[in-house]
Formats: C-alpha cells, structure tokens, sequence
C-alpha cells in the first residue's frame, strides 16, 4: 500500500464483475492499454487511480451485477402466492401456485403461436415444425399438471374455496386468447368481459386479426396448394371451420410432400394434447365439485363439456380415413 499500488489480489471483498464494472475507467491508461493490446489484463493498478474509479462508479450510479434472482425477478415472484384463508389452508398455496403456472405457459403458447403465424405465412417449413414441436410439449407439461393438482381432495378445495369469491378459471382472458389465436371465436366472449376487465383490448384485437388457421393455408398455398378464395377474404372474427377443397390439399401434399406431412403430424398432435388437456380438466372439476355451479356463478362442468374434442385443424381430422 506504501508504493500507492494496490494488487488485484488485495481486494478481497470483490468479485470479478465489480472489477470488470470499473475497467471503462482504467481502460485510458497507458499500461493498462498495453496490457489489453497484448491480451493480457492489468495484474496491478495504482491506488491513486483505482481510488478515482470508485468515485466515479459511486457517482454515476452504476446497478449491482446482474444475478439469477435480479434476472427472474425471484423477490417479486415469490412473493405472489397469497393465500386468502386464515389461517392458510395447507392447500390453497398449490392451488394458486398451479393456476400462476398455468398462466405463464398460457403466455409462451401465446409467444410461440405468433411466431408460427408468422412461419407459416413467409412459407417456412422447419420453423413452424421446429414451433409445433414445442407447444406440442407445453401441452403435455399442461396435462401432466392435473396430476399434481387432483392430489388436493375435494374437501382440501372446500376448505378455501369460499373464499375465492367471484373468481373463477372462466376467467382466464389468456386462455380465450390462445383459443382465439387458433381460431376458435367467439364474440359473445368479448362481450361477456367489461371494457375496463384485463386483458380485454387483447382478447378483442386477437377477434379481429387471421388466425394461426387462415396463416396456415398461406403455407399451404407455399406450396402450390389451391385455397378458395372465400377463404382467403373470410371474415375472421367467425371461427374456422372444415373445407373440403383445403382438405384435398393436404391430402395432396401428404403424398407428395413427404417433409410436410411431419409439420402436418406434428399439428395434429398438438391440437389432440389441447382436447386431453380440455378432457383432464373437466374430470378434475367434475372430481372436485361434482355438478356444483363453478366459484363466482361460472357454469362448471356442462359448459366445459360444451368444448371437449372441439378439434382446431379440422381439415387434418377429416382427410383420416382417406390417408
């Protein structure tokens, strides 16, 4: 320290990003340049200037490393389970925990469809089956959810299920979004939402915007398939449906395109993963509540049935028994 030089390994209370954060302030010194330009770092640094380059890091406010838990965001996440009940029902915190995780995969479902809209529209084949592949995925890890979620008893639920009050997964504006996105609308939804409700400018843009469906048949008419004209200018605030002239496309396309036929695959497994996930829910609710009325009113279980096996990519069902 008498030389008023200061050895990189005398600090010991740094870590090497609280070195690196003050290297913008040494970088102009002559060693240190020729340090850097024969590819080595400074092993010392004078006191007098590491001293200058502490006051000016306190000054100009530089943030603290970035770290996992700053990355995720972990203070704030965790702290987003809040039971209602109380004292808490032992339950109630796996209750909130499943529906939070719902949700951000609802989010990614939502993220990875407006990147196969637009795969499937610039005609990029092993984009949208590389896309297919994970949604596909995510759908089994949402299924596979209702397990952990059916070892909380019916009496577990009805320990805290007054307490939800007016809230219910009918709800959920994601989830009519995804439906939305694949083409499965329904404006009485809208409706049903007040315009100040969450989520509500969202779910309306995606009523009045092409489905993954009407950007699908842009691929196939990538690949020289014939689509109507009719439905190419459809209106699409009205769901898809069946075409016959769509579905001799594909049938086409499966025999003589063979690479397309594992998009086409891939699709269809994806849109069965959807009616299990829809199927497993419903046998959850029905095992929980049985014919009860959901929480806050909400139909329940007849109106869940309403859905089940209400396929997505029609057209890919109907061409089965002519494969």
């Amino acid at each position: 320290m008498g030389s008023g030089v200061l050895a990189l390994h005398e600090i010991k209370d740094w870590n090497l990003e609280a070195i690196e954060s003050i290297a913008p302030y040494l970088i102009s010194r002559p060693n240190a340049q020729a340090s850097q330009s024969a590819g080595r770092r400074p092993a010392r640094i004078e006191h007098r200037t590491l001293t200058r380059a502490l006051v000016a890091c306190e000054h100009s406010e530089m943030p603290p490393p970035l770290t996992y838990a700053s990355y995720l965001d972990l203070e704030k996440l965790l702290t987003l389970q809040k039971p209602r009940s109380s004292p808490p029902e032992h339950d109630e915190t796996l209750f909130i925990i499943i529906h939070q995780t719902y949700e951000l995969w609802f989010k990614q479902l939502l993220h990875e469809f407006e990147k196969i809209k637009r795969d499937f529209s610039a005609g990029d084949l092993f984009g949208a089956v590389h896309a297919f592949k994970r949604v596909r995925t995510i759908m089994k890890v949402l299924v596979a959810q209702v397990d952990i979620l059916e070892t909380m008893t019916p009496s577990s639920f009805s320990s805290f299920r007054d307490r939800l009050e007016t809230a219910s997964g009918f709800q959920s504006v994601q989830f009519r979004e995804i439906e939305f996105s694949l083409g499965y609308k329904r404006a009485s939804t809208v409706n049903y939402l007040k315009p100040d409700f969450p989520g509500y400018d969202r779910l309306n843009q995606l009523l009045h915007e092409r489905s993954v469906v009407d950007h699908f048949y842009d691929f196939l008419e990538t690949r020289e398939a014939q689509i109507p004209a009719e439905l190419k200018n459809r209106d699409v605030t009205q769901p898809n449906g069946p075409d016959e002239r769509v579905q001799k496309e594909i049938l086409r396309l499966y025999k003589d395109s063979p690479e397309c036929s594992i998009l086409f695959e891939l699709m269809t497994d994806f849109d069965e993963g959807l009616q299990e996930w829809r199927y497993r829910h419903i046998k959850l609710v029905e095992r929980t509540i049985g014919a009860k009325k959901g929480t806050g009113g909400s139909p329940g279980v007849p109106f869940l049935k309403e859905s089940l096996f209400r396929s997505i990519f029609h057209d890919l069902w109907a061409i089965r028994h002519e494969m």
